[in-house]
């Protein structure tokens, strides 16, 4: 396309403390809490991305090689329709909630929610979807009222270059700021005190940058990855596991998150799932990869040499790909049949365009394997019957499920890992939610004072007032089972498990008193 990029400039060192200053600064002056505030620097990123698309989609070829479609469907489509989603409910979002399911006696404090912005955060992003993942979840912190530090990915330079563009082209520059670097950068930001801090990207820096927050009790959300497998029955339809699972697999060469990383097959469908793989791949590359327009590389050399030494170490069979090309970053999609989940294929994060497939003899076995792998999953896919399914679902954990599918997100539904695969959530929202602080706020009126005189000392003859006025009424007995009148029930025998008994401990308080 020929289109001229910003050129990535690392922040100086000696920068980054003040400019977390200028951003916190910002959120204690209250700028950021006008709503109208928050809707027009969101009207304003929605411009400066629709503006600067040829950027965005040169960015993401330099970068990843990534085919100008998938730059449409996951990063400035998917940002552009975050934003007016996004506009559309920010009033409704902002609204006070009148808390529900509160005791009758605490009604007349009229109980109620705010949603607080929680004060300054910072955003680190990562190279495989550098806009949506860095830009994502700013968002949301800018629609909840939060001041926000951000941090671009240095593994893909061009996009970071880019991405900064973007922020300080459209957004006030006292309350969103960008900070480019490696490393120490990083760490620089981390010795910050933050309110809350936002990372998507692998599990080991996860557990780092987790590690960092705690000294000062900074909140995290972490997204990451996971061994994420999938699921074939003997009654999955093979030419569509085959045609979902490739495709999950091409988007960005396999650099997902949400990728699966091997496919339990039941061994009397492996030879047919193979087939289809064949004939998959030979239809949506009638000329192979290499070379196509529609297939993303590797991002750097590191991250090509991980991969190949995953396939290099694996005692498994190649049936189909394995080509690789260093210079030009390029790895086939490669189909390698194991015997265990201990092969180099299954016990870490491909992250790449490797699809393991593991025979199993039941589905029993496959739900063992699957639970036998220390990593939770970030998503599960589940391929066959209704009722397979569901005991697939209800035996495993995971983020995420997609059933017979290998997409495993709906855009405006809640996103978010558990376990090793990440912590919190965002998206649609969600990515409100996250930002903002659930403040309860309660107006004891003053009328009531007479009421709430009980509470005062001195204490002396108060204990069984309260009690008859406060004490909820359990529906079940003391072996924990329902009762089968409920509460009138037990009000008429005050728990003492007959009418006659209630009557004779309700004398028995009256003659007390």
């Amino acid at each position: 396309m020929g289109v001229a990029l910003p050129e990535l400039q690392f922040t100086p060192l000696e920068e980054i403390p003040s400019t977390v200053s200028t951003a916190r600064k910002a959120f204690l002056e209250h700028r950021t809490r006008d709503v109208e505030f928050r809707l027009v620097q969101l009207r304003k990123l929605y411009w400066a991305i629709k503006d600067n698309e040829e950027e965005i989609a040169e960015a993401c070829t330099l970068d990843l090689h990534k085919p100008r479609f998938e730059t449409e469907l996951a990063e400035t489509g998917w940002m552009l329709n975050d934003i007016v989603f996004t506009c559309r409910n920010l009033h409704k979002w902002v609204q006070d909630e009148k808390a529900a399911d509160i005791d009758l006696n605490f009604k007349l404090m009229n109980p109620k929610i705010r949603k607080d912005p929680l004060g300054c955060v910072l955003v680190i992003g990562p190279f495989n979807f550098p806009f949506q993942l860095t830009l994502g979840p700013v968002i949301g912190a800018i629609a909840a009222g939060n001041t926000v530090v951000l941090k671009p990915s240095e593994s893909a330079p061009r996009c970071a270059a880019v991405i900064q563009k973007l922020v300080e082209s459209s957004l006030d520059p006292s309350c969103y700021r960008v900070v480019q670097g490696g490393i120490a950068e990083t760490q620089a930001l981390l010795a910050e005190k933050w309110d809350k801090i936002f990372f998507t990207g692998s599990t080991n820096v996860g557990r780092i940058i987790a590690k960092a927050a705690a000294p000062n009790l900074t909140p995290v959300v972490l997204e990451l990855g996971g061994i994420n497998p999938a699921f074939v029955t003997k009654s999955a339809d093979p030419r569509l596991v085959a045609r979902r699972m490739l495709w999950g697999k091409l988007v960005n060469a396999g650099q997902i998150c949400t990728s699966q990383n091997y496919l339990l097959v039941d061994k009397t469908m492996v030879d047919r799932v193979v087939e289809e793989f064949k004939k998959a791949y030979k239809e949506f590359y009638p000329n192979g990869a290499k070379g196509s327009p529609d297939f993303s590389h590797i991002i750097n050399e590191a991250s090509f040499r991980r991969l190949k030494s995953m396939l290099d170490n694996s005692k498994g069979k190649i049936l189909m790909g394995g080509t690789m090309d260093e210079k030009e970053l390029f790895i086939d999609l490669t189909v390698v049949q194991v015997d265990s989940v201990e092969d180099s294929m299954c016990t870490q994060e491909s992250f790449g365009p490797f699809l393991t497939i593991l025979p199993v003899d039941n589905l029993d076995e496959a739900i063992s394997l699957a639970n036998g792998v220390s990593s939770t999953p970030l998503g599960i896919y589940p391929f066959g019957s209704k009722a397979e399914v569901e005991k697939i679902i209800s035996s495993t954990r995971s983020g995420g499920v997609a059933v017979n599918d290998a997409a495993l997100h709906v855009p405006t539904l809640q996103f978010g890992g558990v376990g090793d695969s990440g912590t919190g959530a965002y998206r649609g929202r969600a990515s409100f939610d996250v930002w903002v602080h659930r403040r309860t706020i309660t107006t004891s009126p003053g009328w009531i004072e007479s009421i709430l005189a009980i509470r005062y000392p001195p204490y002396a003859g108060k204990i069984k007032i309260f009690q008859a006025a406060s004490a909820l009424v359990p529906d079940f007995d003391r072996n924990g089972q329902k009762l089968t009148f409920g509460w009138l029930r037990y009000f008429l025998t005050l728990g003492g498990g007959s009418a006659t008994a209630g009557a004779g401990r309700a004398a028995a308080v009256a003659a007390s008193e």
